[in-house]
């Protein structure tokens, strides 16, 4: 199946039918969650877990990265030693139209 940078093969991401409104609220609720889903849709590329601006610990971050996954907001995938991180813009806008434009409009 056709990838591009944004995304991974189909059968690697939550389907939109898979996607519980409540719990994409509840990980978009809180301000470093929204913070990270900010800086990767304003990014053109995948973002390794290291790259974000971010001043939480680690151990902090990878809690965030690890309840945006289970709500399937974003993916995480390997490349070498590189965890990247790639928002589920289609999917979610699939499930829940004109959610993330509600919730972070884009900048002009």
């Amino acid at each position: 199946m056709p990838t591009t940078s944004r995304s991974r093969p189909r059968d690697d991401v939550s389907k939109p039918a898979e996607l519980d409104v409540m719990a994409v609220l509840r990980a978009l609720a809180d301000p470093v969650r929204l913070d990270l889903v900010r800086q990767l849709r304003e990014s053109a590329e995948p973002i390794a877990c290291g790259a974000f601006d971010v001043a939480v610990a680690k151990n902090t971050l990878s809690h965030h990265f690890k309840t945006l996954r289970e709500a399937g907001v974003i993916i995480t995938h390997r490349e070498g030693t590189a965890a990247l991180n790639v928002l589920q813009e289609d999917e979610l806008d699939a499930a829940f139209p004109g959610l993330l434009d509600a919730i972070l409009p884009r900048r002009r």
